[in-house]
């Protein structure tokens, strides 16, 4: 069997695994230990994240003609490919942590809802809080004057339909003297 027919059906699967990918982010992953890769791994794998070490030749070979091709330059040396199809920053947030605890353990460049992403965007990127907390963000912003206004309104019932603002009883305080105080020595 020629190696040709061999190598088919990795670059077949590698192209499989980033058809329709919101992210794909290449990784340099040694100096990492058996269980440090390991829990990287699981992390990974419960997040819906595909995380594999391939050969750089097959990625290239996947990545021909795809907006996966600017990936190309990064493929020399020890480099694992980390695919999310679901969430575009996912994987980036789970490899921001071993980038940070292990030296050897680096971001290379990714492509981003079809976008080419350095090392330096990816690390940028992986600190953007998630959907969820900017949507909780945007929601808590709103309720407050929602609130306020809900309270005004308890306010104007309880007081028969007459509205008494705070600012109201500030000039009748003014207008008593001040006494003075004695000065500090």
């Amino acid at each position: 069997m020629a190696k040709v027919e061999l190598k088919a059906p990795i670059v077949e699967e590698i192209s499989g695994i980033v058809n329709g990918a919101q992210a794909a982010v290449l990784v340099q992953y040694l100096g990492l230990t058996v269980e440090q890769d390991t829990a990287l791994r699981k992390e990974l794998r419960e997040a819906g994240v595909q995380y594999k070490v391939y050969k750089n030749t097959m990625m290239k070979r996947a990545f021909e003609g795809t907006e996966f091709a600017e990936l190309d330059q990064h493929l020399d040396g020890p480099n694992a490919l980390a695919v999310s199809k679901d969430d575009p920053v996912i994987a980036e947030r789970i490899l921001a942590k071993y980038v940070k605890a292990h030296k050897c353990f680096n971001f290379v460049g990714g492509v981003i809802e079809g976008r080419y992403a350095d090392a330096d965007k990816l690390q940028e990127m992986a600190n953007i809080p998630s959907r969820e907390v900017l949507l909780g963000r945007l929601f808590g912003s709103m309720q407050s004057p929602i609130a306020n206004f809900a309270r005004v309104i308890k306010q104007i019932a309880e007081n028969g339909g007459e509205f008494a603002a705070p600012a109201e009883a500030a000039p009748a305080e003014a207008a008593a003297p001040a006494e003075e105080a004695p000065a500090a020595e």
